[in-house]
């Protein structure tokens, strides 16, 4: 008997995967008459999987078929989408299949993201297998005749607001994507992606400053210090620091601003690659460092030295009048740290905030 995965590394399929799967499967219908149930299909990784045909309609010269997107254990807004593809035979263009957006599929208003603007949101390698699948089923249908296919998302303008769509200019639905056609959960070079993909369609505008924070709250409290900035001058770099300033040197951002609360700035002072708490531990012995230079008691830092959090180590200066400083050195060390991975002539700014959003410390160089 199988044990069951365990929970958190169960794997899924990208919504391009889905989309190709819904292509093949209306593809499919028009090609045999019948119905299909599942729909056996090749992923942009050379796996060949199966996939459950949900919905699937057939007409003389138009078919429609529907598969749901199962993200697995992957915490994705586009978990349980209907991916649809309606396909239409064109009588006057053989041997072609064209792919075009429906409702709930973003369209593309800016440059950066490597589509034109005005085209459906499906990126390249999504479009290319969508077409290889359709071509695999429609092989007796091409010779004399060319296949439509318009893919949809009911509800995608919905599940688009709970992404960063808009801040790179795709509106009015979700972005069609997936390099290889499988989901990992918690996947490191997705998000890596997002920051890439970000920097780049902030750069395309010409625009010249960045700011990277650690989450939403961090960014709402960023936003309200630098109201002057567009919204997608702000980007979520999350715990992937290194990734977020690899980035932006490539992108050649001449000033970049990092903005987050205690803990993660400490770790970024630290010199860490990957904040988050599993992959790396704080070096509270360096923290005590960093207070004794702010004027810290030795007490007080031995104390520091033997805590869990930055925050504490705060309260614990607090006492001696000692926080203010101690933020101002923290993110000083911030800044060292962004300099090592930036050009020289990179203008570099960290915000340091509280829980509340009270700015805490901030360094300029």
């Amino acid at each position: 008997m199988n044990k069951r995965l365990k929970k958190g590394t169960r794997t899924g399929f990208t919504t391009g995967a889905c989309a190709a799967a819904a292509g093949a499967a209306a593809t499919k219908a028009l090609a045999t008459k019948q119905i299909p149930k599942t729909i056996n299909t090749l992923l942009p990784n050379g796996q060949t999987v199966s996939f459950k045909v949900e919905e699937c309609s057939l007409e003389e010269k138009t078919a429609s078929a529907m598969v749901i997107k199962d993200a697995g254990d992957d915490p994705d807004c586009t978990n349980g989408a209907y991916l649809t593809a309606v396909v239409e035979i064109i009588s006057d263009k053989p041997e072609t299949v064209t792919v075009h957006g429906g409702d709930g599929v973003g369209r593309v208003t800016r440059l950066g993201i490597g589509l034109p603007v005005g085209a459906p949101a499906i990126n390249p390698i999504p479009r290319a297998n969508i077409i290889e699948n359709v071509r695999r089923e429609g092989a007796d249908i091409l010779p004399s005749y060319g296949l439509k296919v318009t893919i949809s998302v009911p509800d995608g303008k919905k599940m688009a607001k709970k992404t960063l769509n808009h801040r790179l200019g795709i509106i009015d639905g979700i972005s069609i994507l997936g390099t290889g056609g499988i989901v990992y959960p918690y996947s490191t070079s997705a998000y890596k992606a997002s920051i890439q993909q970000s920097v780049k369609v902030a750069s395309e505008t010409g625009t010249d400053t960045l700011v990277f924070t650690t989450g939403r709250r961090t960014e709402r409290y960023a936003m309200e210090q630098k109201p002057e900035l567009p919204e997608y001058a702000f980007i979520q770099m999350g715990d992937f620091f290194a990734a977020a300033m690899e980035s932006a040197d490539k992108n050649k951002i001449s000033r970049v601003i990092v903005a987050a609360m205690a803990g993660k700035l400490a770790k970024i002072g630290q010199g860490m690659d990957n904040t988050h708490a599993h992959k790396n531990r704080l070096d509270m012995d360096r923290v005590a460092a960093i207070a004794k230079k702010a004027g810290g008691s030795t007490d007080i830092c031995n104390t520091i030295a033997k805590t869990i959090t930055v925050s504490h180590a705060a309260e614990l200066l607090k006492e001696q009048g000692l926080e203010r400083q101690f933020y101002q050195l923290l993110v000083k060390d911030v800044a060292n740290s962004m300099s090592k991975r930036l050009k020289n002539s990179t203008k570099i700014e960290v915000m340091a905030f509280g829980l509340s959003g009270i700015t805490l410390a901030n360094w300029e160089q």
